[in-house]
């Protein structure tokens, strides 16, 4: 789907929630505006993050590829092991040189591009992928009629809030049905009554962005994608490969482009944002992407989708899932561990304190067990049609063999193709992009003149120059796979902008000042000289 006018993109990204949405059937959800958004779009019944997890989900969302192949599969990077006191602190993913955030693609065709304001993609954010990332970040702040594309991040949603709260309940905890696999308590109950009462405030955040687009007139040329990084922060849910921790609400509205009012089973993945993103813009997809567009209507649909969960915090673990539109494998790599690591943030959370209360109460079901296991099996399949909280394993049963085959096959394939890093051992991934422990620097870009004397063969070397006909610059780094932020400006906090091909200067004087910037690596040294043509 391609258009000629570039439309404005705008993102409203939410923290650790499931679809319990109005739009999605909830009973209890009071959530107007998110409906509303979903009634003049489409609503995806079927979209999975490839994480349990904020920081590893946001590292695809943001390139486009998979966390288990570029090395963002553990919660998080900036990461400090007791056992291993040496390793570089805070240690930022070192991406291959080819990868860059792919709002800079956007950046590059004309696009202003805002973040208010979280990033948490396991990298620090580098200054070629927004126009501006912070908490006044907005399209209105960019040049009139420039496309933009803008994300925003309500976090009120994120799993802390169903700790304790001394604010009121506006949801009846007594209305709550908890789910089999959690114990129906009091305290529980007040927990996830607590969570949606977060998400009337996330509604309200949407609502207020809406409102804009439409004080704005902008409403008809915006597409507008929500969705949230996974599934909601419950025992179970969060940081598992279940549905409960990966399966996200996803709604997509486009007035005359987009069918309205309809819901789709079509799988998604979020790696796919990316790629969809460039798509709508118009703009060509990167190769090394290894998501899919999945508004374009001439493209075969997803047959899987793909999930791993790795190191949490203290933890190590290994688990990998695939899932079709009806069953989920999961492949267990450490089949000796129980399913509760120690993870001590996790541990916060009242629902999980309960199920650990009532374990010699003799009050818990065996759906409410399978968490306080002390191992697991190596494989598991589920009916997710028939069994939609995936509390019976059908791996054993020879009924189910052509499916889990089939299943294991894909999972094979997938790690096949994309490489899994979870195969190495952390440390040594580390030690092998942070030889030493020493974080790389980008090298200080060179600034060359482009005129009828110097034809591009001479780097400026001084501080002020001064050339006496009109004149380019070129800049260029020799780090490799490093982009090159340039500014005009001067000062602490200018606006960087991308290098995109030689810079016609006009007469008179003119500061440039540059740096070379990869992911992963420090900035470059700053290249700043002024330029006088008379």
């Amino acid at each position: 789907m391609r258009k000629e006018r570039q439309p404005n993109i705008l993102w409203i990204s939410l923290e650790d929630t499931s679809p319990r949405f109005g739009c999605y059937g909830d009973p209890i959800a009071c959530t107007p505006n998110i409906d509303r958004l979903a009634d003049g779009g489409t609503m995806y019944r079927n979209a999975y993050s490839v994480a349990g997890v904020c920081a590893p989900s946001r590292s695809a969302i943001i390139t486009g590829m998979y966390p288990t192949s570029i090395g963002t599969h553990h919660m998080r990077t900036a990461h400090t092991n007791p056992y291993t006191p040496e390793l570089p602190t805070p240690y930022e993913a070192i991406l291959p040189p080819y990868v860059k955030t792919f709002t800079e693609y956007l950046r590059r065709a004309g696009y202003y591009c805002s973040n208010n304001a979280k990033t948490d993609y396991q990298f620090a954010p580098p200054l070629t992928a927004w126009d501006d990332c912070s908490h006044s970040a907005h399209w209105r702040n960019r040049d009139k009629d420039q496309p933009f594309f803008a994300v925003f991040n309500p976090i009120i949603t994120h799993e802390s809030g169903m700790w304790k709260d001394e604010n009121p309940l506006n949801t009846d905890p007594d209305r709550i049905a908890m789910p089999p696999y959690l114990p129906d308590t009091p305290k529980s109950r007040q927990a996830l009554a607590r969570h949606y009462d977060n998400l009337m405030v996330a509604d309200q955040a949407v609502g207020r962005l809406l409102e804009e687009l439409e004080e704005d007139g902008l409403t008809e040329q915006t597409i507008v994608f929500l969705w949230s990084d996974h599934g909601e922060g419950l025992p179970r849910a969060k940081r598992w490969l279940y549905d409960a921790g990966i399966r996200v609400p996803m709604i997509v509205s486009w007035p005359g482009q987009i069918p309205a009012g309809q819901s789709t089973d079509r799988l998604v993945s979020l790696v796919d944002l990316a790629p969809t993103v460039l798509s709508m813009a118009g703009l060509e997809i990167p190769a090394h992407m290894q998501g899919v567009p999945f508004l374009e209507t001439d493209l075969a649909d997803r047959e899987y989708v793909f999930a791993a969960r790795d190191r949490f915090d203290e933890s190590y673990d290994m688990v990998r899932a695939v899932r079709d539109r009806r069953y989920k494998y999961i492949r267990n790599y450490y089949p000796e561990l129980p399913y509760l690591l120690w993870i001590p943030y996790s541990h916060q959370h009242p629902v999980l304190q309960e199920l650990q209360r009532l374990e010699d109460t003799g009050a818990l079901t065996p759906p409410m067990k399978l968490l306080l296991q002390p191992c697991r099996p190596t494989e598991e399949l589920y009916d997710c049609e028939a069994d939609p909280h995936e509390i019976n394993n059908l791996a054993g049963e020879q009924a189910h063999a052509v499916q889990l085959s089939r299943l294991r096959e894909a999972m094979d394939g997938w790690r096949s193709r994309y490489g899994d890093l979870g195969d190495m051992d952390e440390e040594l991934m580390v030690r092998l992009r942070c030889p030493e422990g020493v974080k790389p620097t980008a090298v200080k870009p060179i600034l060359v003149p482009i005129n009828a004397q110097h034809a591009g063969i001479i780097p400026i070397t001084d501080a002020h120059v001064e050339y006496s006909e009109l004149t380019k610059l070129l800049l260029h780094t020799a780090t490799q796979g490093a982009s090159i932020a340039y500014t005009m400006e001067d000062g602490d906090i200018p606006r960087w902008k991308i290098y995109n091909g030689p810079i016609q200067l006009e007469r008179g004087k003119t500061l440039v000042r540059a740096r070379s910037v990869r992911i992963g690596f420090c900035d470059s040294e700053e290249a700043r000289v002024v330029i006088t043509i008379t």
